[in-house]
């Protein structure tokens, strides 16, 4: 089954208040299209339910970076693109410089925006495990006015979140403390590049006196969305990076993971290479210890 135009209705109001005023008028009807890369795929195979789309592509107020001394502020409707080439993102925060490498194409990545990512909510986003790892923020706007949570709260299931019927996602807000974290991002798909995540792991650690503190795992394709392994961290935090270590959080992690089975792999395959991601992560952290 092919799509049909003519059975959706698309209006580029083009200003935040105007699509937030179009929202709060008519909650849960009108659907937010930024690059479009994932609901014009649907849209292509006669698969996108949504009837009315409001374009937000063009709305500067959604397209920025912005970097102060704590933070850095990334807006919803900044690109793929964008990210790959602004240097506070590479310098500062090098996971989601190269997760932003690995979506599709570069015309891909020229669309695709971090905010429609993560309202997608594929449990495969390739930006979600980065963002776990440093312990990102979202801000929410609507008429009624703005509030931030955190990212590890966002997904409620399967392409669910927290945003209500009237509300966008504004930003995304990093904090910059991780220039002396141990950092690791690794994805294992059936190609290099253009391929859906079979599993992907964000990892960062603060070494202090032999022992990982705040230790943030985020993971792709490990639950129905994309989730953060606070019970693995647990297994983690305060402990020393021996061997015995290793086996306990590597067992955390096979325990805490609730992947599926699908075309792409099975949910054992998942398990397993999600843990030997793990170890690979904590090995080379033991080797950078030992190597003081």
């Amino acid at each position: 089954m092919r799509g049909n135009a003519d059975a959706q209705e698309l209006i580029a109001p083009g200003s935040l208040d105007a699509v937030l005023n179009l929202m709060a008028n008519e909650p849960g009807t009108w659907t937010p299209i930024a690059g479009g890369t994932e609901l014009m795929v649907a849209h292509a195979a006669g698969n996108l339910g949504a009837k009315k789309l409001v374009s937000l592509w063009g709305i500067k107020d959604l397209r920025h970076v912005e970097a102060q001394k704590a933070s850095v502020t990334i807006g919803a409707g900044a690109t793929f693109m964008d990210l790959r080439q602004t240097r506070v993102i590479g310098e500062d925060f090098p996971l989601l410089s190269t997760a932003a490498s690995w979506i599709g194409s570069i015309a891909n990545q020229s669309r695709a925006t971090l905010g429609g990512n993560l309202v997608n909510g594929s449990p495969a986003a390739d930006s979600s495990p980065a963002l776990f790892a440093y312990d990102a923020e979202v801000e929410l706007i609507s008429v009624r006015g703005r509030r931030r949570i955190a990212y590890a709260e966002f997904h409620t299931g399967y392409k669910q979140n927290k945003l209500a019927a009237d509300e966008l996602l504004f930003a995304i807000h990093l904090p910059r403390r991780f220039g002396g974290h141990k950092q690791y991002l690794r994805k294992v798909g059936t190609r290099r590049a253009m391929a859906i995540a079979k599993v992907a792991l964000g990892a960062t650690v603060r070494i202090e006196g032999g022992a990982m503190r705040e230790v943030r795992l985020g993971a792709a394709s490990l639950a129905p969305f994309p989730t953060r392994l606070y019970r693995t961290e647990a297994a983690l935090e305060g402990r020393a990076l021996t061997a015995e270590t290793i086996c306990q959080a590597r067992q955390a992690l096979l325990e805490e993971a609730r992947p599926i089975d699908d075309i792409r792999s099975t949910a054992e395959y998942r398990k397993r290479v999600a843990a030997n991601l793990l170890e690979e992560f904590l090995r080379e952290c033991r080797t950078g210890v030992e190597e003081r």
